[in-house]
């Protein structure tokens, strides 16, 4: 008897186990990627700093390991942007760079953030990073004009006729309640080269007819930064890199306004470390970021992101070298310093090969 009971247990602890392996193969079967990605996800989330252990690393609660499709099939996994927020928040903890990364949530910030109400969005301006088409795109959403091509781009950054408030427009509390609320982002782009195209943008081409840039700013730094008074040629680049490097240049940014946002750093522009955004995209990769912020803000079924270009957003490294020929390591050195804080606050490569 002792022996039967023995025999019918043993049996239902082989039917068990057989239960318990089958339910873990067809769980497998159905989701073979499961445990890949969770090692990939354990393996990225302590990426931005090696030394830092796993425990040590958070992220927003908000920020899910969900995949987002996009057109064409691509499954992009938000796991760069979780990096990129990541990174920003281990920066601003860096107390040795604390003076390049931090800045007081000013007026001048809060002019830089356009409100999207209707939608909860807050959108901060980072100019020569292809701000305009994100202008276009809130500007449909505040209903405005019905779509993207309708809106005259002679109104896109009129702000008395584009119907985009700025934050700065709203009361304290209300500001308050905008900035822990909404979703908030904006872009950036490799901070050299960003320069690079203010000046063009600006000093060379000027295609808005913004005559003050040529015939107030430019014999501005003239006057102060450039080196051979003989030059009689217009604003050089060279001439650009001295006054952006030079850090006693206080009194001709106010002098100049507001028209230095082309130039001024990204921490000045839209304080990072002071407000909590919820994506920070790359011109770079704008072709997968524009529609991931669109996702992620729940607003991609209303509107689209403009056509980009191809090759328009990559890196130039030639480029870059080709504008810096000539100029003195010591000024490249002290524009660096400058834009230290964005570069390492967004993951860009200290430019080794103008600095050395």
């Amino acid at each position: 008897m002792h022996h039967q009971w023995l025999l019918l247990a043993t049996c239902f602890w082989v039917i068990f186990m057989f239960m318990v392996a089958s339910k873990f193969i067809t769980l497998t079967f159905k989701d073979p990627d499961a445990y890949s990605a969770k090692q990939e996800f354990l393996f990225l989330t302590a990426a931005p700093d090696a030394g830092r252990s796993l425990r040590e690393t958070h992220f927003p609660e908000e920020l899910k390991l969900t995949g987002k499709m996009l057109p064409g099939g691509r499954l992009i996994q938000p796991l760069v942007y979780m990096q990129r927020l990541e990174l920003v928040r281990n920066v601003c903890r860096d107390d040795t760079l604390r003076n390049l990364s931090h800045t007081a949530v000013s007026k001048f910030v809060l002019d830089r953030m356009f409100v999207c109400d209707r939608h909860k969005i807050l959108f901060c301006q980072t100019p020569k990073v292809g701000n305009t088409q994100w202008k276009k795109v809130l500007i449909v959403l505040n209903g405005a004009f019905p779509s993207i091509e309708e809106i005259p781009e002679s109104v896109v950054h009129d702000h008395e006729k584009n119907g985009l408030p700025r934050l700065s427009s709203f009361s304290d509390a209300e500001i308050q309640k905008r900035l822990k609320t909404y979703f908030k982002f904006f872009i950036v782009r490799d901070p050299f080269e960003r320069l690079i195209s203010a000046f063009k943008d600006k000093f060379v081409h000027n295609p808005r007819f913004e005559p003050w840039y040529r015939h107030e700013i430019a014999p501005g730094i003239i006057r102060k930064y450039r080196r051979n008074r003989t030059e009689t040629r217009g604003i050089q680049f060279e001439d650009f890199v001295r006054y952006l490097g030079d850090p006693n240049r206080r009194r001709l940014d106010l002098h100049f306004g507001d028209h230095v946002i082309h130039w001024v750093t990204y921490v000045e522009l839209c304080a990072p470390c002071e407000i909590t955004y919820s994506v920070i995209g790359h011109h770079e990769t704008l072709e997968d970021d524009a529609p991931y912020i669109l996702k992620e803000a729940g607003i991609d079924h209303l509107v689209s992101y403009p056509a980009i270009p191809p090759g328009i957003t990559a890196y130039n490294r030639t480029k870059v070298e080709h504008y810096f020929l000539g100029i003195s390591k010591r000024d490249v050195r002290r524009l660096y310093a400058r834009f230290e804080g964005d570069f390492k606050l967004f993951g860009y490569q200290r430019p080794d090969f103008l600095l050395n």
